[in-house]
């Protein structure tokens, strides 16, 4: 791969270097924030080869790449004036709140994973040590122990600097206020980290909360920092600005954040440990099991980075978590025996390589690769991961396993769950991850994946089936279900259609709120909120019409249906009516996708127009 091509190639896509507010990188993916989102040319980024996938998601465009990002990150920097974390000006377009939290803890978290990962494989890998004998009196395990403490104790320091630059406050500043939360002298102070103790400032009662390894306490440190750094930068004059400033400043952040921020922080911190230390008393199982099932999703939509606070936060309380390691290690080693059963199935030379090499990824810990070439292209194996993952995380959960690190669970990060009470935690880990590998892969093998090309001959053997049972047709065609404009699936705002997790298609813009039968079959599915109808054609093609984006939530206000389940329909047919203007009112998109729900049974789906259309013309064609 040339990554300066590559590089420049992706710059361009996006819009220029004009249009990057900020840029940073995770394990598999560039994660840019841009001034123009609308600037960036979707269908363009993912046709550069090299790139696997796109992503909209926490109010960032991220690029995936896989393991070679750090090299094509490290190449945009060099052809471009971009630093990594750097301070960024806030987007154009409006964001949602959700979306800024995202972004926000994604951008501080991402560049401090590397030292945190490293830590606690030091520790996982001296416990593992211990075990087979090693003294844990030694000056060798006394250095070690240091070595993987200091990254976790001194966490608050760095999330100063990457939380300073995503906020563009002075780093340094940040920095040296929370030197004095982890000063020796105020530490000192402390006898009990998890109980509270009072001394006083300023003739102000002073909480005093242990701060080492601490995460929310400093990030609300800095957002107080920002906002009194653009308060006395208004309000001093300039001749006195420079020395003013920083005294001003040192003293008031530092005193808000003893006063009232930290403990603050502190209480929020151990009530987050508190509340998750009793669901892993009362209903230990749900969490592993939730989170072995719904990991591809939050992946994919880059809402894993949400769960890293907490898992922190549980790390430092307890010296474990049961949050997202023990659900997400058994959803990443199916990922793997997904994309491997795939690679054994197909008869595709490029998709057998490509399913065996990110397979090979996914069980070492790193799932992108997996999950974007292989497994959303496929929505019969997504559902096989889902259920792998889920049965792992279930057995994890009943279990009580822990993970002692932080880490991208897989075969390589194993040593995470080795715990200093023996080795049942870490036996009961390999067997959820057993139970996820042998349960998707079996799930892929006998119903999750067939060559397209495997299909046509079986049915064109049957060629006295029964009516009522469909035939596969070698080829057909869907029309246009409502006038209006028609626009590729990638302008979706919605990654589950635009990403073609549910299928692939094509989108209408309606223009009169009537919508009818684009093939001759039957209604195979209703939603009592009537705002989307499956439909089965004669020729066995399954469709999906989804009116509108958000509209499940009309609860079938504005929807007027024409037809029922299980009725047989001829194209043209009027399905169901639209008050277009009453679900603009709402605040839903009337975008409507139009998607081939069974598109890995087909060798091609093409769309045949575009732009302002009249309803009935073709629209796809499925051979």
């Amino acid at each position: 791969m040339d990554y300066k091509q590559v590089a420049s190639a992706i710059v361009q896509g996006i819009g220029g270097e004009s249009n990057i507010a900020g840029l940073t990188h995770c394990a598999t993916r560039l994660r840019f924030t841009l001034r123009d989102d609308g600037a960036a040319q979707e269908d363009v980024v993912k046709g550069i080869k090299g790139v696997l996938g796109v992503a909209r998601s926490g109010g960032q465009f991220q690029v995936i790449i896989g393991n070679e990002v750090p090299k094509v990150f490290a190449s945009i920097q060099e052809i471009t004036t971009i630093g990594d974390s750097g301070a960024q000006e806030a987007p154009a377009q409006k964001v949602k709140i959700s979306e800024r939290i995202f972004d926000f803890i994604a951008s501080i978290f991402t560049p401090v994973l590397p030292a945190i990962i490293g830590a606690g494989l030091v520790k996982s890998v001296l416990a593992l040590a211990v075990l087979l004998g090693m003294d844990a009196q030694s000056n060798t395990y006394y250095f070690l122990n240091i070595i993987g403490d200091a990254p976790l104790y001194f966490l608050p320091m760095m999330l100063a600097v990457t939380a300073s630059k995503k906020l563009g406050c002075n780093s340094y500043m940040a920095v040296a206020i929370t030197g004095a939360l982890l000063h020796p002298n105020y530490t000192a102070l402390i006898t009990d980290a998890f109980s509270l103790h009072f001394s006083s400032m300023f003739g102000l009662p002073v909480t005093l909360a242990s701060y080492n390894s601490s995460v929310i306490p400093v990030i609300l440190m800095v957002i107080l920092l920002k906002y009194v750094d653009l308060l006395l930068d208004r309000i001093i004059p300039k001749m006195v600005k420079f020395f003013f400033k920083p005294l001003l400043t040192l003293i008031i952040v530092a005193s808000g954040t003893f006063l009232v921020l930290g403990p603050i922080g502190f209480v929020v911190g151990i009530g987050i440990s508190t509340g998750l230390n009793m669901l892993s008393t009362y209903v230990g199982w749900l969490v592993p099991t939730i989170i072995g099932a719904i990991a591809p999703l939050m992946v994919t939509a880059g809402m894993h980075y949400g769960l890293v606070p907490f898992m922190l936060q549980s790390l430092s309380a307890q010296g474990f978590e049961q949050i997202s390691g023990p659900g997400s290690l058994p959803s990443n080693i199916a990922q793997g025996a997904a994309s491997l059963a795939v690679a054994c199935r197909t008869k595709q030379s490029e998709l057998k390589q490509t399913a065996f090499t990110t397979g090979v990824t996914a069980l070492l810990g790193v799932t992108e690769p997996a999950l974007f070439s292989v497994t959303l292209k496929f929505k019969k194996v997504l559902i096989c991961v889902m259920t792998g993952g889920a049965c792992g995380g279930l057995y994890a959960g009943l279990m009580g396993v822990k993970c002692f690190s932080f880490c991208s669970p897989g075969l390589l990060s194993m040593v995470a769950f080795v715990g200093p009470n023996g080795w049942n935690n870490f036996i009961n880990a390999c067997i959820s991850m057993i139970i996820g590998f042998v349960v998707t892969f079996v799930l892929v093998w006998v119903w999750g994946y067939r060559d397209a090309v495997e299909e046509t001959p079986a049915v064109q053997e049957k060629p006295e089936a029964p009516k009522d049972v469909p035939v596969f047709r070698q080829e057909e065609v869907v029309c246009l279900p409502a006038s209006g404009r028609v626009v590729p699936l990638a302008q979706v705002p919605d990654p589950t259609f635009a990403e073609e997790i549910l299928g692939k298609g094509a989108a209408v813009i309606p223009e009169d709120g009537k919508f009818y039968a684009p093939v001759d079959g039957e209604i195979t599915n209703l939603t009592d909120t009537k705002h989307a109808l499956g439909i089965t054609s004669t020729g066995g093609l399954e469709l999906l019409i989804h009116i509108g984006l958000e509209t499940v939530a009309l609860n079938g206000k504005g929807f007027t249906l024409h037809v029922e389940e299980g009725q047989k329909i001829r194209k043209g047919d009027l399905l169901v009516e639209c008050d277009l203007a009453y679900v603009k009112a709402q605040g839903c998109e009337i975008i409507t996708p139009v998607i081939v729900t069974n598109a890995d049974a087909y060798e091609a789906i093409t769309p045949l127009c575009d732009g302002q259309q009249e309803v009935g013309i073709p629209l796809l064609a499925v051979k």
